[in-house]
């Protein structure tokens, strides 16, 4: 029993004595690993105050829209489709489209650029072929249109019904 308490105290010291010892690289650890976990709640943070941003000037140019205040809309549709954002560049681009905001096909073929882009996923990216397949079509070039109607065909995408049903 004395030699349990013996190799007990012994641990305890031995442990203060690497605590000790090794007081300054634990310090140095520890202020790294707040400052890695204050980064990344600070880079989370900043995102979502850019979504909430964006999100707003969403709202704000459907007021302007439904104001009949055409041009203030339009400029901030383009701005949020420049945004790169996910969710929003593609709405901001089909409410462009939906409502002729924007009659310089060149300009649109450029934000659809833009948002073919964007890090989704394939089916979301077959989803603005699709998107401007039809504006292709739409404006008469009708061979670039069901050029990208055959590429959604040929991957046998889940858009791949649709495509067909647009060519014919």
């Amino acid at each position: 029993m004395e030699n349990e308490l013996e190799n007990n105290l012994s641990f305890k010291d031995k442990l203060q004595n690497i605590l000790k010892s090794n007081q300054k690289k634990i310090v140095i650890i520890l202020l790294i690993v707040l400052l890695v976990i204050s980064g990344v709640a600070y880079k989370n943070y900043s995102q979502n105050l850019k979504h909430y941003q964006i999100s707003e000037k969403y709202i704000k140019a459907g007021i302007y829209l439904t104001q009949n205040k055409k041009e203030e809309s339009k400029k901030i549709y383009k701005e949020i489709v420049l945004s790169n954002n996910n969710f929003y560049s593609p709405l901001a681009l089909n409410n462009l489209i939906d409502n002729n905001l924007e009659q310089n096909e060149i300009e649109i073929l450029k934000l659809f650029e833009t948002i073919e882009k964007l890090k989704v996923d394939k089916e979301q990216k077959n989803l603005f072929k699709i998107k401007k397949a039809l504006y292709l079509i739409s404006i008469l070039k009708k061979d670039e249109g069901n050029k990208l109607l055959e590429e959604i065909i040929s991957e046998n995408s889940v858009w791949k019904n649709v495509a067909i049903e647009i060519k014919e």
